[in-house]
């Protein structure tokens, strides 16, 4: 038997535990019932339970959890969209997730691979301040696979500002790249005039 402090007692009869126990006003708790003898420790067994269960909620808050996002691109992508498509991984590497990138081929364009290994290493080094290339190009099918992993420095560093900027409550400031820029249209703005001045 172990005593509250962590103390070894010795080999106690039941009854005699049971006694202690009580003269204690403390639980009788079996902590390796398959030993030989069996161990038994006096303890406050609610206490043990929510310090345990405090534990587990701390362990699983220090978790991450890896979130895989994915991006699909056609070999033959149009510079505009191209640009598109590297925003968002760009985003996503910034929240640290981390990117699948596929490259569809269809028909004929499956005999030209190296266009899409090109594609894929010009986006590797275009993200490479924000991410770097966790699983290298390869072939499956009729699409091509490559993994992008955030920088680990820059997730923990947005991590801990996020935290600390809901700790301060000043999380309505954003950086000068992160602010919507207004946008109006051609027709808005034409609404705006009087019909009779246009």
């Amino acid at each position: 038997m172990v005593g509250p402090a962590g103390e070894q007692v010795g080999i106690v009869r039941i009854e005699d535990a049971l006694r202690l126990a009580r003269e204690a006003e403390l639980d009788l708790v079996e902590v390796a019932p398959m030993a030989r003898p069996p161990v038994a420790k006096l303890m406050d067994y609610g206490k043990f339970k929510y310090e345990n269960a405090q534990k587990a909620r701390e362990s699983r808050r220090n978790q991450t959890n890896t979130v895989i996002k994915e991006m699909k691109l056609r070999p033959k992508i149009d510079a505009h969209d191209y640009e598109t498509k590297k925003g968002h991984v760009v985003r996503f590497l910034k929240e640290g997730d981390k990117v699948k990138i596929t490259i569809m081929f269809r028909g004929r364009e499956q005999s030209r691979p190296e266009l899409g290994y090109n594609l894929l290493q010009r986006l590797a080094t275009d993200v490479e301040e924000w991410g770097f290339i966790e699983s290298s190009p390869k072939q499956d099918g009729r699409n091509m696979l490559m993994v992008l992993g955030p920088h680990k420095n820059r997730s923990a560093l947005k991590q801990a500002g996020t935290s600390a900027a809901n700790a301060n409550g000043d999380g309505a400031e954003l950086a000068e790249e992160d602010r919507v820029k207004p946008t109006t249209r051609k027709k808005d703005a034409l609404a705006a005039f009087d019909p009779d001045q246009i």
